[in-house]
C-alpha cells in the first residue's frame, strides 16, 4: 500500500505537532496504510527527512496531502519546492493530492462544529491565519458566506494577521456590535496565533460586554477530508492501471 504523508506548515508552539500526529494517524487507520507527518517550517521532521526515512524502508512512492486551507504562497511555492527537493534527493515519487481548501466539505465540517459548540444566537467569527494573497482571503470570505447560509449564524472573517482589522483588534471590533460571539478557528491544530486571541477573549468580553465562546482547532475532525485527498492523489495513478 502507498503510504500517506501529511504536510503541515509547522508551528513555534511545541504541542501543535501532536494535533498533526493525531490527524495523520487517524487518516492512516481509516485508509489502512502507513501514515507519517512532515512540516514545511518551524517543526520537525521536514519532508526531506520523512522521504529519506521512507526510502530507507524501500518505499518508492507515497501520497502527500498538504494541510493548508488556502491556495496561497505556501501551497503554490513552498509545497512544490519541498516536493521537488525530496523527490530529487531520495528517488521517491510523491503523488501530491489537493490541499484542504475552502470547499463544501470544509464548510460542512464547520457547520457541524457550530451546531455542537455555538449558542444559537451567537454571531460567528471565522478566525483564519490570513494571507497576503487577495484570492486566498476572498476564498475564506466565500467559505464564511457558505457557512452562514447553511448554519443560520451571521459569520464574518477576522484574520489573525494582516494589519488593521486583524487579530484581537478585529475580534474586539466585531464583539462591540454583538451580545454573543463565537470564535470558529480555521486552524488544523494549535498555534500561537490562535492562543493569543483565545487568551485575550476575556479582556475583549470585559471591554465590550459581549459573551465570547470558542471552538478548538479541527485536528482529527479533518480525517475524512485527508482520506478523500489521499484518494484523489492516487486517482491519476489508478487511471493508468
Amino acid at each position: 500500500m502507498i503510504p500517506l504523508i501529511t504536510l503541515s506548515h509547522g508551528s513555534r508552539k511545541p504541542s501543535a505537532a501532536a494535533g498533526i500526529t493525531n490527524l495523520t494517524n487517524s487518516a492512516g487507520e481509516v485508509l489502512g496504510v502507513m501514515a507519517v507527518e512532515a512540516h514545511l517550517d518551524l517543526s520537525e521532521p521536514s519532508l526531506d527527512a520523512v522521504v529519506e526515512d521512507l526510502a530507507a524502508l524501500g518505499v518508492n512512492r507515497a501520497a502527500l496531502v498538504p494541510l493548508l486551507f488556502t491556495n496561497a504562497f505556501h501551497n503554490k511555492v513552498d509545497v512544490p519546492a519541498a516536493v521537488r527537493d525530496a523527490q530529487n534527493n531520495h528517488g521517491v515519487e510523491l503523488l501530491v493530492g489537493p490541499h484542504l481548501g475552502t470547499g463544501s466539505d470544509v464548510a460542512d465540517l464547520l457547520v457541524a462544529v457550530l451546531e455542537r459548540d455555538a449558542h444559537p444566537e451567537a454571531h460567528v467569527v471565522l478566525y483564519s491565519v490570513g494571507s497576503s494573497h487577495v484570492e486566498a482571503n476572498e476564498a475564506v470570505v466565500d467559505l464564511a458566506d457558505t457557512v452562514a447560509r447553511a448554519s443560520g449564524h451571521g459569520v464574518e472573517v477576522v484574520p489573525a494577521t494582516g494589519g488593521p482589522g486583524s487579530g484581537g483588534a478585529g475580534v474586539m471590533e466585531v464583539a462591540a456590535g454583538h451580545r454573543r460571539l463565537h470564535l470558529l478557528p480555521l486552524f488544523v491544530t494549535e498555534g500561537l496565533l490562535l492562543d493569543r486571541v483565545v487568551e485575550n477573549s476575556r479582556n475583549i468580553s470585559a471591554a465590550t460586554g459581549c459573551t465570547i465562546t470558542h471552538s478548538s482547532p479541527l485536528t482529527t475532525a479533518l480525517t475524512p477530508l485527508v482520506v478523500a485527498r489521499y484518494r484523489a492523489a492516487l486517482s491519476g495513478l489508478l487511471a493508468q492501471i
